[in-house]
């Protein structure tokens, strides 16, 4: 069992953050609300506490015993997790009397602490937050100071405890990865040997254990989570491992073949069921977004399930659950944790009455990337920006007919295909074309138009939580714009997105 830091969540925007930063020093970790955290088991070998959106000063506001951890295991606060280990023992925090969001600078710091061993003077951090520290108990010594933060950070004498109050996990805190490392590789002294080749080693063994000689069905969509999944299980199970690649007529322009066939080399057993007619006949006239996808959803279900039932003695569903998936259904507000249902294929558990086997489940979404890379994944699906379930269903907007699928195909080809051509496609992390219902006039030579328009969209992101829009160089977009209204027959008008989110969402529907 690897060493472990245990994460405490008190609802931060950036808890995932920190996990993300202590992995990429090869160190595991979960996260687990603060009011279901786990007991202190040899694994964890340090501790630390989140930032909240919560004010301390609220009597509502999480108030674990921390006894638990404080002089047993290293124990790192985090903004509120700092002031709350302060007002625990009797230091004050009231409401900051200056603005403390944003950037910053450590005016002073104790060079001798370990926890800021090599950080420089002056080192810039992000401060995010509406209260302040403004007196320390009687055994906390400050070690760190901003010009409007006296206690930007402090170490709690006589025991491995220090708090912070900024946020060492987000980009604008320059030396904050070193100020992680000082604490989970120097103070709770982790080997940080949590990397892919270990996790493939360790899951596919797991994955024998659990399975022994039962049979996994397994969806796949060609994209990168299931894909690696597949290649997990297929490296466990071999023969045992079914997969299956439904074509519901809205996948992007030649894909199915493509992908299928790129599937096939790697190894895995699968079989493509093409049912395009089928979900077309079911979306004709309909153009609510959130029918389309329940309708596309349940058809995928029963296509899926028809398929597995052909497959004797089935046992086991595959899954590419991801760990936000599992970490986000739990919450940290009211007593109790509320379980929600995240599975790729929602409903298939409890409609086919199988076991589930997530392989994914303990990674983020770039782990499954580094993953999927020394699994020798191939790079067409590696790479390959997110898609979303229910396809170009979702970006024709209105009804679904399969005149519009194939025309949205080609816009979407030449943008994707002129993207990579360009070497701009891995500066993007989702791009998609929308055709809209609007109609617009034209001139072709000499001949009145009047067609529709479509809208290109590419976004940059980390996570899809949230996302700006991709600023493409203007010779890009003129050349994609006259291609796409020379070639597409139906299409006039191209414009493009330049929508952040939020307020805005990446996918129109």
């Amino acid at each position: 069992m690897h060493e472990s830091i245990l994460i405490l969540d008190f609802g931060s925007q950036y808890t995932q953050l920190i996990a993300r930063r202590v992995r990429e020093l090869n160190v595991y970790c979960e996260i687990h609300p603060y009011n279901h955290a786990p007991a202190l088991t040899a694994s964890f070998k340090g501790v630390i506490l989140s930032g909240s959106p919560a004010s301390v000063r609220d009597p509502q506001a999480p108030n674990p015993d921390l006894s638990a951890y404080r002089g047993k295991v290293p124990v790192l606060g985090v903004c509120y997790g700092a002031q709350l280990m302060a007002q625990q023992n009797g230091g004050e925090v009231l409401p900051s009397k200056h603005r403390e969001y944003g950037r910053a600078n450590l005016d002073t710091l104790s060079t001798h602490d370990r926890l800021f061993k090599g950080i420089t003077q002056h080192s810039q951090v992000w401060m995010s937050h509406a209260d302040t520290i403004t007196r320390l108990p009687e055994n906390f010594e400050v070690v760190a100071s901003t010009s409007d933060v006296k206690f930007a950070g402090y170490h709690i004498t006589g025991e491995d405890t220090w708090g912070i109050q900024f946020h060492p996990e987000v980009y604008h805190s320059t030396e904050g990865t070193a100020l992680l490392k000082n604490f989970v590789a120097g103070i709770c002294d982790c080997r940080q040997d949590w990397t892919p080749a270990s996790f493939v080693e360790e899951t596919v063994a797991q994955l024998k254990a659990q399975l022994g000689d039962d049979k996994v069905v397994l969806a796949l969509s060609g994209g990168v989570d299931s894909s690696v999944a597949a290649l997990l299980l297929n490296k466990a199970i071999a023969k045992n491992l079914y997969c299956i690649f439904v074509d519901n007529g809205l996948l992007r322009k030649d894909e199915f073949t493509s992908v299928l066939d790129s599937y096939k080399h790697m190894g895995l057993n699968v079989k493509g069921v093409e049912a395009r007619d089928l979900f077309y006949g079911e979306l004709k006239g309909v153009t609510d977004p959130e029918e389309k996808r329940k309708i596309i959803g349940r058809l995928f279900i029963e296509v899926f399930d028809v398929e597995a039932h052909k497959i004797k003695d089935v046992k086991w569903l595959g899954q590419g659950t991801i760990y936000p998936d599992v970490i986000e259904s739990v919450s940290v507000k009211g007593p109790s944790a509320t379980i929600k249902s995240h599975h790729n294929v929602g409903g298939l558990p409890e409609k086919m009455n199988m076991k589930v086997v997530e392989p994914l489940r303990l990674l983020f979404k770039d782990e499954v990337r580094r993953v999927g890379r020394e699994l020798g994944l191939e790079p067409n699906i590696l790479n390959r920006h997110p898609f979303p379930g229910p396809g170009l269903g979702i970006r024709i907007l209105g009804d679904v007919t399969a005149e519009k699928v194939r025309v949205l195909q080609e816009v979407d080809h030449i943008f994707i295909e002129g993207l990579k051509k360009s070497g701009l496609y891995n500066d993007v992390w989702q791009a998609a074309a929308i055709l809209l219902p609007v109609q617009s006039v034209g001139v072709m030579g000499d001949e009145r138009t009047y067609e529709n328009a479509v809208a290109l969209r590419a976004v940059t992101s980390t996570d899809g939580m949230t996302a700006d829009w991709c600023h493409l160089p203007y010779e890009f977009l003129g050349k994609v714009s006259n291609e796409i209204i020379n070639k597409v027959k139906g299409i006039n008008r191209v414009v493009y997105d330049i929508s952040s989110k939020p307020p805005a969402t990446i996918e129109w529907e």
